[in-house]
């Protein structure tokens, strides 16, 4: 498929709704679990040299809630996001997801290699079943979230994604959009991380891979991010200076440029096409 465009606004499917901005090669921008397409706005300006598909996830934004189904939970998420994908008339794309978002993006890259042009990883995780305490953290957010509500929840929550030299605005943005996650959307999330567990899985990517870190990521951490790279075969790794586990949020021009370079490297060793 040659390369497609996309002029700013909003696609939707019957299910699922996504912001795209730009021209290029697609990339596909899965949030994390506290998250929604805006997170990605800063971003998607400074990558507008590609085609920046940012969804909602099943639950979140403007999407529809998630739908029950057999299977593993990540599966049906990566089904979604290719669903979307072909919706849009892209065979392939470069997959970008942040923490909660990684998780997803990986799962694609394990089931559907043909179809991801490129991993890359922010301020993600191997997922939630890894550990026990990982998976009752997991339930005792979705408790939390029913017991206060979205907006007290968001300001509990949201400043700890961000480094402790974060900028005011920048925290209540995040705040902001935190507080519009729907229980039912956070809850499927919860559940989906909670019951994935990539250690093991991660040798068998054999895609092109970057695994991005914010140096003060005080959530999923350096070194979980470092764990990711080093499962991969052949993954880069890279910490990002000027922010935590929101950096795409906290420092999008350091962040995108990062990824500009990567997907360069990755589209002039196979165009698209080819």
């Amino acid at each position: 498929m040659s390369q497609l465009s996309a002029s700013p606004g909003v696609f939707r499917t019957n299910r699922v709704a996504a912001s795209l901005v730009g021209t290029g090669t697609p990339v596909l921008l899965l949030h994390g679990i506290g998250g929604s397409s805006a997170s990605f706005a800063a971003f998607q300006e400074e990558l507008s040299d590609h085609t920046t598909i940012a969804w909602d996830a099943p639950g979140y934004g403007a999407s529809d809630d998630p739908a029950s189904g057999d299977g593993e939970p990540a599966d049906r998420y990566a089904d979604a996001a290719f669903a979307m994908l072909r919706e849009l008339g892209h065979r392939t794309a470069h997959v970008l997801g942040v923490s909660w978002g990684g998780v997803i993006a990986t799962r694609m890259a394990l089931h559907a290699p043909e179809k991801v042009r490129s991993l890359v990883l922010a301020d993600s995780s191997r997922g939630s079943g890894r550990t026990s305490e990982g998976r009752a953290g997991m339930v005792r957010r979705v408790e939390e979230l029913a017991a206060v509500g979205s907006r007290a929840f968001a300001h509990l929550r949201g400043p700890k994604l961000l480094a402790p030299s974060a900028s005011a605005p920048l925290v209540d943005q995040v705040i902001e959009t935190m507080s519009r996650v729907r229980l039912a959307g956070y809850r499927g999330a919860a559940e989906m991380m909670a019951a994935t567990d990539h250690t093991d899985a991660l040798r068998d990517i054999a895609v092109p891979t970057l695994v991005l870190v914010g140096e003060d990521d005080r959530v999923t951490g350096v070194a979980e991010s470092e764990a990711l790279a080093a499962g991969i075969p052949g993954a880069r790794f890279a910490v990002v200076p000027g922010g935590g586990h929101a950096v795409c949020q906290e420092n999008p021009a350091e962040f995108a440029g990062r990824v500009r370079q990567f997907l360069a490297d990755v589209d002039a060793r196979a165009p698209l096409g080819s």
